[in-house]
């Protein structure tokens, strides 16, 4: 014990002597992460596998705190008051005493009420796994807009908990020396949560609509979008910067992005399109969170195509694609077209390749963002998908037309350019039945055009 330092066990229960191999743990690690318990409870004996709190355990890891004990409980449906049995809630309180943490997980949803009575019990700090998630999220956000949505849903969540902490204060007193006007402090609090709330919503809409301008702007001038989607750490970002070449954060962990990003993506014979990196998605991802990341997501409903990027050398692929598709159902993006990307061949020893659907059409990419192998298989797939809304025009511009002809030049593929003895010129392009919608509904633009086959 020599060295150690005073008070540094003084949150411990320690029960006998401390010597020679009976160390307490501490409660904060010399790391500084605070340590804490997983739990879940399962419905059947056959689902308490020692891989059923892997993905708790990641959330965890990412939120900075070290899992020092995992429990299972095996119910047919929760306790009222305190979600787990009374002896499950017992064995966890031994265990907080025995490992000496601050922090219980849940790998669930609870109540309030169950969460306050979870606490009296087992002496110990109680978070679901949507309180997690929200902790994940508060730390990762960068962006103003971020910041702002997290802070949103936070505060949803923590008014329905107020009452933590406040039991003394919930009513206000009638006493001798004790009755007057004033609210409590539990209801000051609610006003005040309630008043930011609304601020926090406000600023939100103007945020939003600067958000949907920028929008209407790419659908005028039409630039069509291709957005990544799928279950968290599946390789979005690392797939994002490989086919773009920017250099967004792309870290071996959990909601590693948060804030969406958009790169311009040159495909040949296509033209340009925009891909946006998005948030990972989770199960039971919190419903105050789709709230408040509405206008973010909504990027999504606005692609022309959507990449869902699985992890395959994940032992739960198929799994984690079905809680994406949940996602995209909740958000309205259930009928945007799909290609899945399988990431991580390199893991599985398998080789990059596009699989066909029954009617000829692609439908999956097998490849490796770290690698690289298999991206120019996709950016084939992605070429050929975006190509059959493209035709090929030919476009008379008069000698004054350079600033669209700029334009033009950014947003098609030109095919040939010919200048003619008046100063005109004609450009064969390649662009889409939008692009040549926007064309044609510019008023500087009087030129003859014809369809080529």
């Amino acid at each position: 014990m020599g060295g150690q330092l005073p008070g540094y066990f003084d949150n411990c229960k320690i029960d006998g002597p401390v010597g020679p191999g009976t160390t307490p743990e501490p409660s904060v690690g010399f790391d500084g992460r605070e340590r804490a318990i997983i739990a879940c409870q399962v419905t059947h004996s056959a689902l308490a596998d020692s891989q059923i709190l892997d993905e708790l355990d990641e959330l965890a890891v990412s939120a900075g705190t070290e899992v020092c004990a995992r429990l299972v409980s095996v119910r047919s449906r929760p306790v009222a008051a305190t979600f787990m049995g009374r002896g499950k809630v017992e064995e966890l309180a031994a265990m907080v005493a025995a490992y000496c943490v601050s922090l219980v997980i849940l790998d669930h949803p609870i109540s309030p009420v169950q969460e306050r009575n979870i606490e009296k019990q087992i002496k110990c700090r109680v978070l679901d796994r949507s309180g997690l998630i929200l902790s994940i999220f508060a730390q990762r956000a960068t962006s103003m807009e971020g910041k702002l949505q997290v802070e949103l849903a936070q505060l949803r969540h923590l008014s329905t908990r107020l009452v933590r902490g406040w039991s003394h204060l919930e009513r206000q007193k009638g006493g001798i020396g004790l009755r007057g006007p004033g609210e409590s402090q539990l209801e000051t609090d609610r006003r005040l949560i309630g008043q930011r709330i609304r601020t926090l919503a406000s600023r939100l809409e103007r945020v939003e609509s600067q958000r949907n301008l920028r929008r209407r702007s790419r659908q005028r001038a039409p630039v069509s979008t291709i957005s990544l989607v799928g279950y968290t750490n599946a390789g979005k970002s690392t797939l994002f910067n490989a086919l773009t070449g920017a250099d967004t954060l792309s870290d071996n962990r959990l909601f590693a992005t948060l804030d969406p990003t958009m790169r311009r993506l040159s495909l040949p014979k296509a033209g340009t399109v925009v891909l946006s990196d998005t948030v990972g998605f989770v199960r039971d991802l919190p419903h105050s969170l789709i709230a408040s990341f509405k206008s973010t997501l909504e990027e999504v409903l606005n692609s022309a195509f959507l990449l869902l990027v699985t992890d395959i050398s994940a032992p739960d692929s198929q799994e984690t694609r079905m809680h994406v598709h949940d996602v995209l159902r909740e958000i309205g993006a259930e009928n945007i077209p799909v290609i899945n990307v399988f990431n991580k061949i390199d893991l599985i020893n398998q080789v990059p390749k596009v699989i066909f659907s029954s009617n000829g059409n692609p439908d999956s990419v097998m490849l490796s963002a770290e690698t690289g192998e298999g991206l120019d298989l996709l950016i084939e797939v992605l070429a050929s998908l975006m190509s059959r809304e493209y035709g090929q025009y030919r476009i008379e511009l008069k000698p004054d037309a350079g600033e669209l002809r700029s334009r033009l030049f950014q947003k098609c593929q030109v095919l040939d350019e010919t200048y003619l003895g008046d100063g005109s010129i004609v450009l064969d392009l390649r662009m889409s039945d939008a692009t040549m919608g926007w064309l044609m509904s510019r008023e500087r633009y009087s030129g003859k055009w014809s369809q080529l086959d």
